[in-house]
C-alpha cells in the first residue's frame, strides 16, 4: 500500500480521520466525485444520507479496482454534504462505517467535509471526491 497515514505530534488525533498521509506510488489517480447511483444509473438510498454515504463509498472502490487500486489506496478525501450540520455526523458515520464494513478496510483517511447547497442532482445529499497513490 503506497499510502501512509500520520497524526503528528502538535495536532489534535481525530476520531474518524488521519490529518496526513504520504503516498508513494507512482501512479496518481483523481476519481470524479461518486454518488449514491448503483451500476445502471439508479439512485440509492433516497433521503437517506447514511446510505448514500455508503453507495457513495462503494463507488470509489469500484473505480479503483477498475484500474488496479483499492479504498486502501486512497490518500485524500473531499466529501461535499447537502446543507450539513452536525446533527449529521451520526449518519454519515453509520455511512462509512458500513461501506468500511463491506469492504474490509480502514475507511481513516485525511478527510475534508464541505457544505453545499446543492448537488447535480436534487436526490442527492452527498458527494464523495478521491485522490488515490497506487504502486
Amino acid at each position: 500500500m503506497p499510502v501512509e497515514l500520520v497524526n503528528p505530534a502538535g495536532l489534535p488525533v481525530p476520531e474518524f480521520y488521519a490529518q496526513v498521509s504520504v503516498a508513494t506510488g507512482t501512479r496518481t489517480v483523481h476519481l470524479s466525485g461518486q454518488v449514491a447511483r448503483d451500476a445502471a444509473g439508479q439512485p440509492v438510498g433516497a433521503g437517506d444520507l447514511a446510505a448514500q454515504v455508503e453507495q457513495a463509498y462503494l463507488n470509489v472502490a469500484t473505480a479503483l479496482a477498475a484500474v488496479g487500486g483499492s479504498f486502501d489506496d486512497v490518500a485524500k478525501l473531499t466529501l461535499y454534504v447537502v446543507d450539513w450540520t452536525p446533527d449529521k455526523l451520526a449518519a454519515l458515520g453509520e455511512g462509512v462505517g458500513r461501506a468500511a464494513a463491506r469492504l474490509g478496510v480502514d475507511p481513516t483517511k485525511p478527510v475534508t467535509l464541505i457544505s453545499v447547497a446543492g448537488l447535480g442532482e436534487p436526490d442527492l445529499l452527498v458527494e464523495v471526491d478521491a485522490t488515490a497513490v497506487l504502486p
